[in-house]
């Protein structure tokens, strides 16, 4: 049996765009609402799992509430660490780190930002989480609620796209994307 699992990027955040990483923003009025908005009509889940990051937790409870759900909060689909990143724009990062910043857009496994979480330990922590999903709740549908690097990872991964394309995968704010099963393409 598969896992059938829908991906949902959390909203607008109070402190902007920019690398988000670790830092534990709240949403805004309008990240709410897009979230809100990309739920309707979708489902119907047997549980959902979520970032305890509160961009993605928060609202994961509301739903989780109104829809009479199981809620796990899971700490390893949490978003990449950016380390000196976190917070910046890639405006900022142009003026101040451009070579860096190259790097990473061409090929984020092979350039990990300054005390940041290098992509490989990422990708292994993100998809180990997702195979014990797998396991433990085969042959159900799950709502997993995340942030935008655990998006691309896993689309890239049911895509089968080379590495160096993990960037170019959209996973835009407050996006849902319902899957026909895990692996597989959304």
């Amino acid at each position: 049996m598969t896992l059938r699992l829908d991906l949902l990027r959390h909203g607008e955040t109070e402190l902007g765009g920019g690398l988000r990483g670790s830092l534990d923003d709240a949403l805004t009025d309008i990240g709410w609402a897009q979230m809100r908005a990309a739920v309707v009509d979708a489902g119907p889940w047997n549980r959902i799992i979520s970032s305890p990051l509160q961009r993605c937790a928060r609202f994961a409870e509301e739903l989780a509430e109104t829809l009479k759900l199981p809620l796990h909060l899971e700490p390893d689909l949490q978003e990449l660490h950016f380390g000196e990143w976190e917070g910046r724009s890639a405006a900022q990062l142009m003026e101040t780190d451009a070579e860096g910043l190259g790097l990473f857009w061409a090929d984020p496994y092979t350039f990990t930002p300054p005390q940041g979480e290098p992509l490989p330990m990422f990708s292994a922590r993100v998809l180990g989480a997702v195979l014990r999903l797998q396991q433990a709740y085969a042959g159900e549908r799950v709502l997993l609620v995340s942030h935008g690097g655990v998006m691309r990872l896993l689309l890239a991964q049911a895509r089968g796209l080379p590495r160096e394309q993990l960037l170019q995968v959209e996973a835009g704010t407050g996006r849902c994307c319902r899957s026909r099963s895990m692996p597989g393409a959304c």
